[in-house]
């Protein structure tokens, strides 16, 4: 796959020349609302480019500005359970890094393993665990390298949110690879590792914006407890749901740090 064509068409049709990208998570579209002078694209319409099925996801980048800053958002990802390499993932990120971006803001539904942290809360990362057992089968470490989250968006965030009367927590982002959610006794497991929430995307993104040495920023919307937290059969539906209720703080938290980033 050619980056240089998904660049040089992104560039030719919407002129971006911004610093800052975005990804939206499930149920999280509704941001790219608020963009103002926008140009669509739609996923299928670039070659090779990684789509995904799943609902929530709108499947199209957008640029736009907030505050005449020019931003560049992916409006839904592809999964690891849906079939797709890493090196698919990813591609979106390597794309991003082509067309010049400095920051990259990765959001993502989750799921919670503290009673303290109920759906509708967010929790900006600070570090992440590899539970997906592809590389080794020793107990995962976490890593809270500051290529991977920076301190300086981190704080940002927190600052942002605390003028916004936002809730905003911190957490460490446990990554499965889906499709099914985790059983109560995996969710013990990932307690014991330091995780405080876990969700099926975000940690290729993460890795790949590390390695390019992008400035990363995740944000984890809570939308449901974790197996064995609460008595709720985790859904996707429920994940739907809560993160649609929590759009608005979501939306306020995101604008605010593009227009101080």
């Amino acid at each position: 796959m050619s980056k240089a064509i998904h660049v040089s068409k992104i560039i030719k049709s919407t002129g971006f020349a911004g610093e800052t990208a975005i990804i939206l998570g499930s149920g999280l579209g509704s941001f790219t609302d608020i963009l103002v002078d926008k140009i669509h694209m739609q996923y299928q319409d670039l070659p090779h480019y990684p789509t995904s099925r799943i609902s929530g996801h709108a499947g199209e980048l957008v640029v736009g500005n907030i505050e005449n800053k020019e931003i560049i958002v992916a409006s839904g990802r592809s999964h690891f359970y849906e079939g797709c390499s890493i090196e698919k993932i990813t591609f979106p990120v390597r794309v991003f890094n082509e067309c010049g971006i400095k920051n990259l803001i990765i959001t993502n539904a989750a799921g919670s393993l503290k009673k303290s942290q109920p759906p509708g809360t967010i929790a900006a990362i600070v570090g992440h665990i590899d539970c997906s057992f592809q590389k080794r089968f020793e107990a995962p470490t976490l890593n809270t390298e500051p290529r991977y989250h920076s301190p300086r968006l981190i704080s940002l965030a927190k600052s942002v949110a605390k003028q916004n009367k936002i809730s905003l927590n911190e957490g460490n982002y446990c990554w499965t690879l889906g499709p099914m959610y985790e059983t109560p006794q995996e969710i013990n497991y990932f307690k014991t590792l330091y995780a405080s929430v876990v969700g099926m995307s975000t940690l290729p993104e993460i890795l790949q914006a590390g390695l390019l040495g992008l400035n990363i920023l995740t944000l984890s919307i809570i939308t449901n407890f974790a197996a064995g937290i609460s008595e709720v059969i985790p859904s996707h539906e429920e994940v739907l749901f809560n993160a649609k209720n929590s759009q608005k703080s979501v939306v306020k938290l995101l604008v605010e740090i593009i227009k101080k980033i």
